[in-house]
């Protein structure tokens, strides 16, 4: 049965179309992208007044299985992919066991295909453990699979382990992922040091802990001559530096999420522990700054950074609570209404960070609508304004700040490898 998109406005940032086109897909691939496909004999979707853009791509995701499936799994993580619009994730290594050898990486494409509703890539850890202590079995796990490495969660401090991670990065012409923290820095800290931390009592983390971080590590690649991506920039001294770096040539790219271009340290309390995420939410001159970023193209795409978490480790106090922040069921909604509305960021340009800019970074065809591509497509209602929600989330993870918010722009159908996974109002489609 062949599946006709008709009527919508079709949005392909790498071929910047952005006209009313039908789509036509069969079993898993898209085979005509014209004006007034005729509906005959075909399943269709009325796409009259809304959106068809690329499947979003996630490359910041943490699934938690294996070993904290209290948290998330594997299948109510992708549920909440394809509820949020992405059909592709990747994985972080931070699971137990760390994701730091090919069983691991095999153990976990398993999982995908036997419970998975999206597309899941797999990040292998740099260190074993996440110590920083010796180099994961890299060969073992690029050849298994891993599309990037990164220690997410923790950062490599030795300099003489982070310039052979570059060396094996670019031997394999992979991105290296950074978290930037230095841990001596940001010890005990649980929330942007500042006016907050202050205001609080709750011990605070410095910029200098990310932005330090940030300058060493654009300088080993640039002497490595390798691919970094940094992960989720908090600070205007790291969009500075970034926007240094690119306008040398470094081969850097980065990433931000909805919370650090939104939210600022103000709305923090101590019992409000679903703002504690790491790095923190930081200052309005922060979230100015990182606003600029994503405008002048300095920052390339969004991730969400989705971190679940199980109620007993955030209902503690704060300082206590776990880090993390649920996030692919809102990025779209809050990008759409925080950039694109308020700050007029071109659909067509929050679409592209969304989609074809982190396939670029990971090195992966997807991220377009072209004939002969696999067909991964989100149908979005631009109109639809709603209240967050989180106890309607896929997700096992309810920790979001954003409880209450009214936004606009939602995901209606999220098509994987051209099957329906899920709908509006039907929910996921098994």
């Amino acid at each position: 049965m062949e599946l006709l998109i008709k009527g919508g406005t079709v949005i392909n940032p790498k071929t910047g179309v952005n006209e009313k086109l039908d789509i036509l897909l069969k079993d898993n691939t898209i085979i005509a992208i014209e004006e007034d496909i005729s509906p005959k004999n075909r399943k269709l979707i009325d796409a009259r007044g809304m959106v068809v853009a690329p499947g979003f791509i996630d490359i910041h995701v943490h699934l938690r299985e294996p070993g904290f499936e209290h948290k998330e799994t594997i299948e109510s993580g992708t549920e909440s992919a394809v509820a949020g619009g992405f059909t592709t994730v990747a994985c972080m290594p931070n699971t137990k066991p760390t994701i730091h050898s090919k069983e691991i990486v095999e153990f976990i494409k398993e999982r995908v295909k036997k419970r998975g509703k999206a597309n899941v890539l797999v990040i292998g850890s740099i260190t074993k453990d996440l110590k920083g202590e010796e180099l994961s079995d890299l060969d073992e796990m690029y050849e298994a699979g891993i599309v990037a490495i990164s220690d997410d969660g923790k950062t490599p401090m030795q300099e003489e382990i982070m310039i052979k991670a570059f060396k094996k990065a670019k031997e394999f012409n992979i991105p290296l992922i950074s978290h930037c923290e230095d841990h001596d820095i940001s010890k005990d800290g649980s929330i942007n040091e500042g006016k907050a931390s202050k205001r609080t009592n709750i011990k605070g983390i410095p910029s200098a802990a990310e932005y330090l971080i940030v300058k060493r590590d654009l300088e080993l690649c640039e002497n490595t001559d390798s691919k970094l991506h940094i992960a989720h920039v908090s600070t205007k001294e790291s969009v500075d530096l970034l926007r240094g770096a690119k306008s040398k040539g470094v081969n850097v790219t980065s990433e931000v999420a909805p919370h650090h271009f939104i939210l600022t340290d103000d709305i923090i309390t101590p019992e409000n522990t679903y703002t504690k995420v790491n790095p923190p939410i930081r200052s309005q001159e922060d979230v100015d700054s990182i606003v600029c970023g994503i405008l002048d193209g300095t920052i390339d795409i969004i991730a969400t950074d989705h971190a679940p978490h199980d109620e007993n480790s955030k209902r503690v106090v704060y300082d206590k609570a776990a880090f993390g922040i649920t996030g692919l069921e809102t990025a779209f909604s809050l990008s759409y209404t925080y950039l694109v509305l308020k700050n007029k960021l071109p659909l067509i340009r929050l679409i592209e960070m969304l989609t074809i800019k982190p396939a670029e970074i990971i090195g992966v065809d997807r991220g377009s609508l072209e004939v002969g591509k696999e067909a991964d497509i989100t149908i979005l209602d631009l109109k639809e304004e709603y209240t967050i929600d989180s106890k309607e989330f896929y997700s096992k993870g309810k920790n979001t700040p954003f409880n209450g918010y009214r936004v606009m722009g939602k995901p209606v159908y999220t098509i994987v490898a051209g099957k329906i996974v899920y709908e509006r109002g039907s929910g996921i489609c098994l």
